[in-house]
């Protein structure tokens, strides 16, 4: 048994979270687990909290179209607010904090 494409989510220990996709391949490769920041997730952790560390990761959309695929993470993303430093580690579709001048 195997997935097609996914979206999943990773929670980290802290409870903050990251939505990515996963579109190699024939389908979801269970050893996957994104392309968030390391040094981004590793301020949040001490070292010894890094040496023990553990994650979960659910499937949260399964598809066999990749344009589905890509236009749900955002949706996903958006929708779980992980991208919102507070909740979560996505860097992308994040909220511009200053409006250039006119």
């Amino acid at each position: 048994m195997h997935f097609d494409y996914v979206i999943y989510k990773i929670t980290f220990p802290n409870g903050k979270i990251y939505v990515g996709k996963d579109v190699g391949g024939i389908g979801h490769a269970l050893n996957y687990f994104g392309s968030w920041s390391n040094a981004l997730v590793a301020q949040d952790f001490t070292k010894e909290q890094l040496s023990d560390f553990t994650l979960r990761k659910e499937i949260l959309f399964e598809s066999n179209d990749k344009d589905e695929i890509s236009k749900k993470e955002g949706e996903f993303i958006l929708a779980l607010r992980s991208n919102e430093a507070a909740i979560g580690y996505n860097q992308t579709h994040r909220r511009r904090t200053h409006q250039p001048e006119s």
